[in-house]
């Protein structure tokens, strides 16, 4: 299968905990749909302390895993929001 593009979207977005509202991601996002995957390599500014890990609350909102060959956080639905 094809990696995702190195470079990447241009587009980014802010990716916050739902719960308490802290900010987790700036992360370069493609396309209009919902966030479903954050390949690592895109993130902007990572403002987590462990990974996947709210650092407000501690809740876990993805879980690590390897997509096309590249590592990634796959999201659990409901615990963030895109803005």
């Amino acid at each position: 299968m094809a990696k995702p593009n190195k470079k990447g979207p241009v587009r980014t977005v802010q990716i916050s905990c739902l719960q308490c509202k802290a900010t987790l991601f700036k992360y370069r996002k493609g396309g209009k749909g919902a966030l479903v995957k954050c390949f690592i390599e895109r993130i902007v500014e990572d403002h987590t302390h462990t990974p996947c890990h709210c650092p407000g609350c501690g809740q876990e909102f993805a879980r690590e895993t390897m997509i096309r060959g590249t590592p990634a956080y796959k999201m659990i639905g409901g615990k963030v929001h895109m803005k």
